[in-house]
């Protein structure tokens, strides 16, 4: 049956005779695997290379990498046992939807973003049965899958007049359509409409945070979507929302990552929230996840997400906006404090705002999506990867952070292998996990020294119900047992507990690549007899056999009730001890 072109071809009631797919682990709880379709796996027969080392740092060069390398949603499914095996939970894939140039492998937009039909699958990574078959395959391995949902602008659809760029005038004026690029897009069909589109031209170069041209302004030559609380923009966002909602029907998928969410009216982001929330629990899916892109500080955050996202349109209430964001605001100090170039107190800080999180939003606001890399790096102008001029144990270190922390941990697909790519534009951090120039290889190694502490760790993070739901204090440390504070400059070590009901589990890191340090560190006193022991449960590099334990400390000073433990850390040396 060939694909809807029309909105009203969609039937939005649940397959018949089909059981969606539920399972009840909060989405705190998830460790998520973003990878680009296209870069992940081709699907073709290959041998994964093997041997702890990491990625070689020789890769493809720009001009290939702005190009269709290959991937396919086949070659994810047949691979899914190595991104559970890293212990991920959850997989987001880039765009899947067919954009500007299919079925062309030469032409078009490898990355998904440039979308021109919401209502089938690229062919160049495979088919709608291809998608349902890669959910239902992850579902049965209690996996979650996430689709990346574009609503703030489509593919180059349109021209305008004399097919030259046009830019946001200071006036606001909206231009008119010179022509459609395609007789036969965009699909839905529906959204044929001049009304449609902003039509405002390109956003300027300081026009990236100034409303309203942030909202109706174009990226680049992709077109803005009008997202208003006018009669076309309600329109336009019920196209959007139905063509979604027919996403979870048809594919069972289990939440959407929304593209450019702060480019788009608080408004209509709560709309569509609400409509994909409420449909999938029509399915049963009472844990359908929602989280966005945004490029802001915590005001904008709290404007777009959680229970308090309330607003009023032309009599009907909107409740209830993005369950999370990904957490920008920590990506920018916590890769510099882990490679010991930025002062933790920078790290400090950002907890201390999502403290406010908790008390405004209730436990939930603590929860963002963390990572330390992502296929846009946005704000650099020299794109640079997180294992780029990084140690390997710094990279277990960094995603061990995040999976131990606060947050809901979110990996960039390569990282487990080291991918370390680095350049003047996006491609060079979005380089191919299969080999170009060998049909026969890729770097799914499982072997790989980086890919099994990530392993180890995120397996602790699955035992451990304080690393899911416990409260984060950072702790004091302290050289010589007696004087404690947190430390302030680099080299420390970098040490935090999280405490559920009576049971604390407490994670330290050395941050310095050269010197071993001797640090003594708090622990939770009112839970410590003076003769208790802590065990470690992970130390980076180490088997299990010098694993061991230390024991817990009384402060010299009667006084003081404080306890400790005193860790004898390697350079680099991420530790776990319950």
């Amino acid at each position: 049956m060939p694909d809807p072109r029309s909105i009203r071809d969609i039937d939005l009631r649940p397959i018949p005779g089909k059981t969606y797919w539920h399972f009840p682990r909060e989405w705190r709880e998830e460790f998520i695997y973003f990878l680009m379709v296209d870069r992940f796996h081709d699907g073709t027969d290959r041998r994964p290379r093997s041997g702890p080392e990491g990625v070689p740092a020789a890769r493809p060069d720009g001009e290939r990498l702005r190009r269709f390398c290959g991937g396919t949603l086949r070659g994810i499914e047949r691979h899914l046992d190595y991104i559970r095996d890293l212990g991920c939970t959850a997989l987001w894939l880039s765009p899947v939807f067919e954009n500007d140039g299919a079925p062309d492998p030469a032409s078009g937009s490898y990355h998904g973003y440039a979308i021109r039909n919401y209502l089938s699958v690229d062919p160049r990574f495979g088919t709608k049965e291809d998608l349902v078959r890669l959910v239902d395959e992850a579902h049965r391995r209690e996996m979650r899958v996430f689709l990346d949902a574009v609503a703030n602008h489509c593919g180059d659809a349109w021209y305008y007049p004399g097919d030259v760029p046009y830019f946001y005038a200071d006036d606001d004026r909206q231009y008119e359509i010179g022509g459609w690029r395609h007789p036969d897009y965009p699909v839905p069909v529906e959204l044929r409409h001049p009304d449609y589109f902003h039509r405002r031209g390109q956003i300027r170069a300081w026009g990236w945070d100034r409303i309203p041209e942030t909202q109706r302004g174009d990226f680049f030559g992709l077109k803005g979507l009008n997202n208003d609380e006018d009669a076309a923009g309600l329109n336009l966002q019920r196209i959007m929302i139905d063509a979604h909602r027919s996403w979870i029907r048809e594919a069972d998928i289990d939440g959407f990552r929304m593209d450019a969410v702060k480019h788009m009216g608080e408004l209509a982001v709560a709309r569509f929230c609400q409509a994909m929330r409420e449909y999938a629990c029509t399915l049963g899916k009472t844990e359908f996840f929602l989280f966005g892109e945004l490029v802001g500080g915590d005001e904008a955050i709290h404007r777009y997400t959680g229970p308090s996202t309330v607003g009023h349109a032309r009599g009907q209430t909107v409740l209830y906006g993005l369950s999370s964001v990904l957490d920008f605001p920590l990506w920018w100090v916590l890769p510099g404090v882990i490679k010991g170039f930025t002062p933790p107190a920078q790290l400090f800080s950002r907890y201390e705002a999502l403290h406010e999180h908790g008390v405004q939003r209730g436990e939930l606001g603590h929860y963002l999506v963390t990572f330390v890399d992502n296929h846009d790096q946005i704000g650099q102008d020299w794109k640079r990867r997180f294992a780029a001029g990084a140690y390997e144990q710094q990279v277990v270190a960094g995603i061990g952070y995040l999976i131990c922390a606060v947050g809901t941990p979110c990996i960039y697909y390569g990282t487990e292998q080291g991918l370390s790519g680095e350049g003047a534009g996006d491609e060079h951090v979005r380089e191919p996990l299969f080999d170009l120039d060998d049909a026969g290889r890729d770097d799914l190694n499982q072997e790989c020294r980086i890919y099994r502490g990530i392993s180890a760790i995120a397996k602790i993070h699955h035992e451990q119900p304080a690393l899911r739901f416990g409260r984060m204090y950072f702790r004091e440390t302290s050289s010589d047992g007696v004087s404690f504070a947190l430390p302030q400059n680099q080299p420390c070590v970098l040490a935090f507990s999280r405490i559920v009901a009576d049971d604390e589990v407490l994670v330290a890191y050395n941050t310095s690549a050269t010197d071993r340090r001797v640090e003594h560190v708090i622990v939770a006193a009112d839970l410590r007899r003076t003769d208790d022991r802590m065990r470690f449960l992970y130390r980076s590099g180490a088997g299990d056999g010098r694993l061991g334990d230390v024991p817990i400390l009384r402060h010299s000073d009667p006084v003081n009730g404080s306890r400790f433990v005193r860790l004898e850390l390697e350079p680099m040396e991420f530790v776990i001890l319950r």
